[in-house]
């Protein structure tokens, strides 16, 4: 209330300045014949009916939501901005085309005179002082219709001082530096009006604040448990910003941590935008194999942890997820298992708690293996085994570029071979995985064997 309360009383006392200075002008602008002061004096003209405007808009928009008006009244003020720019663009033209008409014509009798280069003097000083009021408040409290009003006080004290500019021309003999004066004045008021107008149509028609969507969608996007964010909608009224979230959840999470998810996006975005409606709704989703696997990755990446083997099972209505985790062979076991309790965690915090997650843990390899290539009647002997095993496979030709390795584990094979371009990745690994298992029962000191398959028809690597 006492915010209202500051807001009315700010756009009242700004009615009462507009009034008093533009009676003032008007007076001073007939009795001199100065268009320059007479500009002014129709230009705080529609100042006073702009703040009368602003007043009354702002008494209405300050009422809280209704039945009917479910996202309050603060639509008034923007109208009411909408109204000041009209009345800007219409004085503007007035002044204009007087200012050009006398100028042409060559008509111009002023009368100097020094108070009315007082009244100017003090609507400048008025002017100054009621523009910040306005302006302090206008931010404080997010009101359009207060910077509307605002950017006039601000436009009258340039254009003022123009005003005064030009009758002091006049005063050194050049009359027609009053009309020029006049036209400095519409100029002022034309930028102000434009910059007004553009404003408050992005506020009618729901424009979101810039930088809001982006910054909101990563907020949303970043939050664990979020499979996607399915709709983003803003839309701002008054000091308000109204937002309105979809994000998509799997339909095995918890109902107790949906309304914690929902609460946590809810408390982020406040956190960014303080002055913020929001509303957080949750579509509970199945999720498919793919998905889940991508979801999966992700988090261990998150993690800065490196997996491989990942199966997804359906078993009746349950969902199972295994993985490999591989962690450094010094590690010991305790920390080990600490960071696979801590991924497979995160795992049922995005997919459900009905989702059962087991990991196996295991050394990575290391990254530096000194070693050396086999003798070349031992590598022989390798290769035979490795190109019989071959013949007896269909699928699988052109054996070439074979290498054989030994190291502190063991012998590690190396051969390029060719596959039917429209074979399945899934065939190709399963006949390279099966030569692999026969190799290294037919030479158990085989510790590896690494095949790199080839489409035929392409050039050898």
């Amino acid at each position: 209330m006492q915010v209202h309360s500051e807001k009315q009383s700010v756009a009242l006392v700004s009615m009462l300045a507009s009034a008093g200075l533009a009676i003032a002008k008007l007076v001073a602008g007939l009795l001199t014949g100065s268009l320059g002061i007479l500009s002014e004096a129709v230009h705080s003209f529609t100042d006073f009916c702009a703040t009368v405007i602003t007043f009354f808009a702002v008494r209405m928009g300050d009422q809280p939501p209704d039945d009917r008006h479910h996202y309050g009244h603060a639509k008034f003020e923007s109208m009411a901005a909408l109204a000041e720019t009209g009345l800007l663009l219409g004085t503007t033209g007035w002044i204009a085309y007087e200012a050009i008409r006398r100028l042409l014509s060559g008509e111009t009798h002023i009368l100097f005179a020094w108070w009315a280069t007082a009244i100017i003097v003090a609507s400048i000083v008025i002017d100054f002082f009621r523009a910040r009021a306005l302006s302090r408040v206008a931010t404080a409290t997010s009101s359009e219709a207060l910077a509307a009003d605002a950017l006039n006080f601000t436009s009258d004290m340039w254009s003022s001082l123009a005003v005064l500019a030009g009758l002091a021309a006049v005063w050194l003999g050049y009359p027609a530096a009053d009309s020029i004066a006049a036209l400095i004045v519409a100029a002022v008021m034309m930028v102000a009006a434009v910059r007004l107008g553009a404003r408050t149509l992005d506020t009618l028609l729901d424009a979101a604040p810039g930088g809001a969507t982006e910054d909101i969608r990563k907020i949303v996007e970043g939050t664990d448990g979020v499979l996607s964010l399915a709709r983003l909608r803003i839309r701002p009224a008054g000091a308000t910003l109204f937002t309105g979230v979809v994000v998509t959840v799997p339909r095995t999470m918890p109902i107790d941590d949906m309304i914690a998810l929902r609460q946590k996006i809810a408390r982020d975005i406040k956190i960014r935008y303080p002055n913020a409606d929001v509303t957080v709704t949750t579509d509970p989703v199945a999720l498919d194999d793919e998905s889940i696997s991508e979801r999966v990755r992700l988090i261990a990446q998150r993690q800065g942890l490196a997996i491989h083997h990942l199966t997804i099972q359906r078993v009746g209505i349950r969902t199972a997820v295994s993985f490999d985790l591989e962690v450094e062979g010094s590690m010991t076991l305790e920390d080990a298992h600490e960071k696979a309790t801590m991924l497979e965690a995160a795992i049922r915090r995005e997919l459900g708690e009905d989702v059962e997650v087991e990991s196996h843990i295991e050394p990575l390899p290391e990254r530096v293996l000194p070693g050396e290539d086999l003798p070349a009647h031992d590598k022989e002997a390798i290769e035979t085994m490795l190109r019989k095993l071959v013949a007896g496979e269909s699928r699988i030709s052109d054996i070439h570029n074979v290498r054989v390795r030994r190291n502190s584990e063991g012998l590690f094979v190396h051969y390029h071979c060719r596959f039917d371009p429209s074979e399945t990745i899934e065939t190709v690994h399963e006949v390279i995985d099966r030569i692999e298992t026969e190799l290294q029962h037919e030479e158990p000191r085989i510790k590896r064997v690494i095949a790199h398959a080839e489409p035929i028809g392409r050039a050898r690597h």
